[in-house]
C-alpha cells in the first residue's frame, strides 16, 4: 500500500515511512488490530482529503473512509489482522500477506479512482 502512497502523495517522507511500519501485522505486529492494508487506505484517505485544520469540512474523507472500510469488509471478511491471516496460514505455519494486499491494493484504487469524479468543488482544485 506505500506504492500507492507515493503514487497519490509523491515520494513520501522518511519519517511517514517510519510512522506507517508500525501498521503492518496490526498495530506492532500484534495480529490483534486492524490489518495494516485497511489501516494503510485510511492513511492514504486522510492525507488526500482529510483536513488540515479543525474549520475544514472532512466528511468527504469520513464518508471515503467508510467506504473503504465497508468494501474492505465485504471482501475478505474482516478486518481484524488474525482473522484475515488464519485462511493465508501454510501448512508450516508461516503466513504470506501478499495475496490479501495485491488484492486489497486492487479494491483501494479502484475506490480513489471513483472518489476522484465525486470531489466536493474546493478539494477538486
Amino acid at each position: 500500500m506505500l506504492t500507492v502512497g507515493e503514487r497519490e502523495l509523491g515520494e513520501l517522507d522518511p519519517r511517514l515511512r517510519r510512522i506507517v511500519s508500525l501498521f503492518g501485522g496490526g498495530v506492532g505486529g500484534t495480529h490483534e488490530e486492524l490489518c495494516g492494508a485497511l489501516s494503510a487506505g485510511v492513511m492514504i484517505i486522510g492525507a488526500l482529503y482529510g483536513r488540515s485544520s479543525l474549520g475544514e469540512d472532512e466528511q468527504f474523507a469520513r464518508r471515503l473512509a467508510a467506504l473503504w472500510r465497508e468494501r474492505f469488509l465485504a471482501e475478505f471478511g474482516h478486518t481484524q489482522c488474525e482473522a484475515l491471516r488464519e485462511p493465508l496460514r501454510a501448512l508450516d505455519g508461516s503466513v504470506s500477506c501478499t495475496p490479501l494486499v495485491e488484492r486489497a491494493t486492487l479494491l483501494f484504487l479502484e475506490l480513489l479512482r471513483e472518489a476522484a469524479g465525486q470531489l466536493p468543488a474546493a478539494q477538486n482544485s
